[in-house]
């Protein structure tokens, strides 16, 4: 078969041994391209910088990048299977399209260290969509939690019936949860927030290339320095951002636990509006909870899918190796897993539907043990005979609390969830994401200005 690549030496190529190497990477490519056309025009802009690249050919070269950026954007580029992968598509494009100038692009850099930029320019952009879509759900959450914050149910511990609770310190919680993954969003940031391109296939270049001119155009805010330390690095940045993924996914994991099982017939609690739920086949009366179930699936997979690029990436000496193509289709995986996820609850905890009657008729007398044991203490017994006190009158069947004695006015408790901080939080973390994402917005408006 004609050979095509970029590594080309004029050999013949054993089509399946091209197709083994190749694998999957002309579609996975597809993702990457709008990422490696920005991320190539910076490239031209920093050859023309330091005088490596006519001044012409750069703006020529800016031109059609932007094109293909747009392309790729709209679903409109496509990567042909002899051509291994979007890199190559990309220079193929570009010297169908500009002539001569296109052949200069790849100078003074690898495809090890342009598939990493435009691996960060992707990770930095979907970290920033899907915190801000995290941010949307925490505030479906804190909705809820102000909505339904005086209205009683049961509070469990092993699955027993423990203290009493509210529906407000229940949706409370996810709200909270979600604000702390914003808050670790920006250690993650951090991470990615550095430059790799320059550092070729590990060991820089002997060029007088200026790394700092093409971060800065980029919009980071350092240079990832040693050229060795980025190539170690592929694998380490996709698997934070999968384990915070991961993170987020498994507090709304619990939630949708608690959905499942609170709106079965035998609890009550919940009633899940039609659109979420399906029918059985064989059964009239059923209402499925699929969307719930498929959405508890989808925390688990995710855990699957970082769980696959650490085993990739795992046990392998220092410098680049052909074993890291096979981290972008779990990568990708597992960002479009999260998005749809969130996109799912955002939608379904506005309407999930209350039934206060069955879980006020859940809230027995014995939910209020150790608040009564409370109110003796209050009396000026010591808690340990308070303890035995109320134990005693539980085993006797005498037992008869003060429901209305006590509440946890503490900060977070049920008479206080303290919703307007975590509005006031969540007010800052959303003005951190939108500040972010239009400063990566004027940095690629600058790059495509000519």
């Amino acid at each position: 078969m004609a050979d095509d690549t970029l590594w080309s030496k004029g050999l013949a190529l054993d089509t399946a041994i091209h197709l083994f190497t190749v694998g999957d990477d002309p579609r996975v490519d597809l993702a990457l391209a709008p990422h490696d056309a920005l991320g190539s025009a910076a490239h031209a802009r920093m050859l023309a910088h330091v005088g490596l690249l006519p001044k012409a050919d750069m703006r020529a070269l800016v031109a059609a990048l932007h094109a293909l950026h747009d392309e790729a954007r709209a679903g409109a580029f496509t990567i042909r299977p002899e051509q291994e992968d979007g890199h190559t598509a990309l220079e193929a494009a570009l010297v169908e399209r500009v002539g001569e100038p296109g052949r200069r692009i790849h100078l003074g850099r690898s495809r090890n260290d342009q598939v990493q930029l435009a691996l960060r320019l992707l990770l930095r952009e979907e970290v920033l969509v899907l915190g801000a879509r995290a941010a949307e759900l925490a505030g479906a959450f804190l909705d809820f939690a102000q909505a339904h914050a005086d209205v009683p149910m049961p509070g469990y511990t092993h699955l027993r019936r423990a203290m009493p609770s509210t529906f407000g310190l229940w949706g409370a919680a996810f709200a909270e949860g979600l604000l702390e993954e914003l808050e670790a969003l920006r250690g993650l940031w951090a991470r990615l927030d550095r430059c790799p391109l320059g550092a070729a296939a590990g060991f820089g270049v002997p060029l007088p290339i200026d790394r700092q001119y093409v971060a800065t155009l980029l919009g980071f805010s350092r240079v990832q320095r040693s050229p060795i330390d980025v190539q170690n690095s592929r694998g380490r940045h996709e698997a934070a951002t999968l384990a915070w993924a991961c993170s987020v996914a498994g507090g709304l994991e619990k939630w949708l636990w608690d959905v499942a099982l609170f709106s079965t017939e035998e609890f009550g609690f919940l009633a899940l509006p039609d659109a979420f739920t399906t029918g059985s086949s064989i059964m009239p009366q059923k209402k499925n909870p699929d969307v719930v179930e498929l959405a508890r699936a989808r925390c688990r997979e995710l855990r699957g899918l970082a769980r696959q690029v650490e085993e990739v990436a795992g046990g392998l000496p220092s410098s680049y190796h052909r074993d890291f193509q096979l981290l972008k289709r779990p990568t990708l995986a597992a960002l479009g897993s999260l998005r749809e996820l969130l996109d799912v609850l955002t939608r379904l905890v506005p309407v999930l539907k209350i039934r206060a009657e069955a879980a006020a008729r859940a809230c027995d007398d014995t939910l209020y043990a150790a608040h009564q044991a409370f109110v003796l203490v209050g009396k000026g017994l010591p808690f340990r005979d308070a303890y035995r006190e109320v134990a005693q009158q539980l085993s006797s069947g005498t037992f008869q609390p003060d429901r209305a004695a006590l509440t946890a006015t503490h900060l977070g408790g049920a008479g206080n969830l303290a919703l307007d901080q975590a509005r006031a939080e969540l007010a800052t973390a959303r003005s951190w994401l939108t500040d972010t994402h239009r400063a990566l917005g004027t940095s690629a408006e600058r790059i495509w200005q000519l």
